[in-house]
């Protein structure tokens, strides 16, 4: 069985990841090939626009130093689905700037085959 520590702790380290090459990596290890995501109305199918929506992500909120993610560790398990928050935490005064609950249905690998994620906390205009 997959440990869902370790799912939620790769998924998380996947947004902070500066290095293009080893977020491409690490999504390619943590997602099935044909997994999909889910958010704010928009499909992302397949690693590589996966890939995409994860860098640029990632150089809109972490890359700029103004936030950093993090799981607020209320990891849940049933079967193959995983539940848990997501946050984005300011770099300066580790506040929650926005929050969303993940939803992730895993493969018989755990891999993400679905991602949902369903925004909680919006963030606030910048």
């Amino acid at each position: 069985m997959t440990n869902i520590t370790t799912v939620v702790d790769r998924y998380t380290a996947v947004w902070n990841e500066s290095d293009a090459q080893l977020r491409r990596r690490a999504v390619a290890e943590l997602w099935a090939h044909d997994g999909v995501e889910y958010v704010e109305g928009a499909r992302f199918d397949g690693l590589d626009e996966l890939v995409a929506r994860i860098a640029h992500a990632h150089t809109e909120f972490v890359g700029s130093g103004t936030y950093r993610a993090a799981h607020a560790g209320d990891l849940r398990r049933h079967g193959d689905a995983v539940s848990f928050t997501i946050r984005l935490i300011t770099s300066t005064v580790g506040e929650i700037a926005w929050a969303a609950r993940v939803f992730l249905i895993l493969d018989a690998e755990g891999r993400i085959r679905e991602d949902y994620q369903l925004t909680i906390q919006p963030l606030a205009d910048r």
